[in-house]
């Protein structure tokens, strides 16, 4: 009897086991990857950029074809706002129309009107080709000066990952030493793990796992760098009077199972983007016995390869205001 029990329960173990090994996890949100900053940064390399500037009062973007299956890009780019009474609103701009080109360039990407904003070389009017349905026209736009701005200044660095935080950085003075940089808090997001650890806007953090800072972007650079989401991490603060040490838990997003494998079984995959889940059951490479397949709002079934049903088919549709 006992022999029985080991042996069923060494294979409920190697069953496990082999489960295990055909499942994959992925993160449970979308993570965005994150590019650091340098120590020193120049927010405005062109102090008069931003007295050359214009204003032609729209949003655009590209202008992408209104078909779920088949998303194509096509010439000129859309327009998603047009700002109330001006430079486009004056011309008869509208929502949903195409510019097709501007003072005979064409503009198949929303940056071509962005450097036009910026680098107008002195011309003010600009002609624009727009398309609206089937009617392509020209409008007479003149462009509106932003003057006056005044330079751009420095907040502070954010880490929107790691620790959710924002900070500053400070210099401090410890008895019979000279004066070290400390990343100072100012800011916590939601779900911000400092909070956990019992760290609060105005505390500052000397070093991370023993080793000093030099600055609130090398915080920022060493959690993201050289940690993992998740990771415990020893942080040496510093209120003015005394040390203390506490240990923050990285914010972690979660894993969620992204593949099951039991091949012919099922094969269950899925994704956060695009938004997409898939399910085979008895799956003999030319045919499963039955499928399910969801992109975003569409779902399909299919059973035998034979018998296909679809539901939630929709098209891109731009509403206006």
């Amino acid at each position: 009897m006992n022999i029985e029990l080991r042996l069923l329960k060494s294979a409920s173990l190697l069953g496990l086991a082999l489960l295990a090994g055909c499942i994959s996890y992925e993160p449970a949100i979308l993570v965005p990857s994150l590019t650091m900053s340098a120590e020193d940064i120049i927010l405005n390399d062109n102090p008069d950029a931003a007295n050359a500037q214009l204003n032609f009062g729209l949003t655009v973007a590209l202008n992408e074809s209104d078909s779920l299956v088949n998303v194509e890009v096509l010439p000129g780019i859309r327009v998603l706002g047009v700002d109330n009474n001006g430079a486009a609103d004056s011309a008869g701009i509208q929502v949903g129309d195409v510019i097709l080109s501007v003072n005979g360039m064409d503009t198949n990407h929303p940056d071509t009107l962005a450097a036009l904003q910026q680098q107008s070389g002195g011309v003010t009017e600009f002609t624009f080709i727009v398309r609206r349905n089937t009617v392509v026209f020209e409008a007479q736009l003149v462009g509106r000066a932003v003057n006056g701005n005044a330079p751009a200044r420095e907040l502070y660095r954010i880490d929107p990952l790691a620790t959710r935080a924002a900070y500053t950085t400070e210099m401090v003075s410890l008895r019979g030493q000279s004066n070290i940089a400390v990343a100072r808090v100012v800011e916590l997001l939601p779900d911000s793990p400092l909070i956990v650890a019992g760290i609060g806007v105005g505390d500052r953090v000397m070093a991370i796992d023993g080793v000093n800072l030099n600055s609130a972007q090398s915080l920022i650079t060493r959690l993201n760098r050289d940690y993992s989401l998740g990771d415990r991490v020893q942080f040496d603060l510093f209120d003015g009077q005394e040390m203390e040490t506490v240990m923050v838990q990285l914010w972690d997003p979660g894993r969620r199972i992204s593949r099951v494998s039991l091949w012919p079984l099922l094969l269950y995959q899925s994704s956060l983007n695009p938004p997409r889940n898939s399910l085979s059951i008895l799956d003999f490479w030319l045919f499963a016995v039955y499928s399910y397949n969801r992109v975003e709002g569409e779902r399909a079934h299919s059973l035998l390869g034979i018998f296909n049903f679809t539901r939630d088919y929709g098209e891109l549709v731009e509403e206006q205001d």
